[in-house]
């Protein structure tokens, strides 16, 4: 990471200033950099070194965000984050590690993860993606109904989807990707439309964890992932909704 400190713009800084982040890091450079950027950017930090430290710490504190690296001592990144899940914390969580194979994006997201961030990274790449995932969370409302389609329900008061007698809770860019899919049931979607629409960024290297998160979406609302019957791929261009 480039531990150079980068200063936002001015309209960027009354948001930043009221928000927080947990980083749970136990690469003690790394972490020096990240408290430094962030700090910078405005944001109140709160750090730990461990998985259980940092569990603690996130449940104790409530962040708006918390960056979590995967391969922790103790407890893992993973296990952290599908602890917290369990525990009811519904902030956007970007975990942070070196390892690139689908499977283990595949993994993090399965646990509940919003974002994932591989090393090395710029630290202006992500202060963007933080600015705008918090940014999302600002604009995001619950969809305020209930939606039906083949065996699922999704709840937008409770953020929830229900799947025959099943109830499965769903993270904030879960809930905010299928909720889209839906208020646009039938359309061609290309992937620069759905990560500006749902993430509200575009060309930060993120279109292949959408890919991600559709797999592991389609885990959740298809019978058949393998087929799917609701969320199809069009090809060369992106997906499309179908109830």
């Amino acid at each position: 990471m480039n531990v150079g400190t980068s200063h936002p713009g001015r309209e960027d800084m009354t948001m930043e200033r009221s928000k927080s982040i947990a980083i749970v890091e136990d690469d003690a450079s790394l972490m020096l950099g990240l408290d430094a950027n962030l700090q910078a950017a405005g944001y109140r930090i709160y750090k730990a070194g461990n998985g259980l430290e940092g569990r603690t710490m996130i449940v104790e504190k409530s962040p708006d965000l918390v960056l979590l690296d995967v391969m922790l001592p103790d407890m893992s990144g993973l296990e952290v984050c599908q602890s917290l899940r369990a525990h009811g914390m519904r902030m956007p969580i970007m975990m942070l590690t070196a390892r690139q194979e689908e499977s283990d994006k595949l993994a993090g997201f399965a646990a509940g993860a919003d974002d994932y961030v591989t090393k090395p990274f710029s630290i202006k790449e992500l202060l963007a993606r933080i600015r705008a995932m918090l940014a999302r969370e600002e604009r995001t409302q619950p969809a305020g109904q209930v939606q039906n389609f083949g065996d699922c329900v999704l709840d937008g008061d409770a953020r929830v989807l229900r799947r025959g007698t099943k109830t499965m809770n769903l993270t904030r860019t879960e809930f905010a990707l299928l909720a889209f899919f839906l208020a646009n049931e039938g359309k061609a979607l290309g992937r620069d439309v759905l990560m500006r629409s749902v993430w509200g960024v575009e060309n930060l290297g993120t279109q292949r964890s959408l890919d991600t998160f559709v797999a592991v979406l389609r885990g959740k609302i298809e019978k058949s992932p393998a087929k799917p019957k609701h969320i199809l791929t069009v090809h060369g261009v992106g997906y499309k909704f179908c109830r």
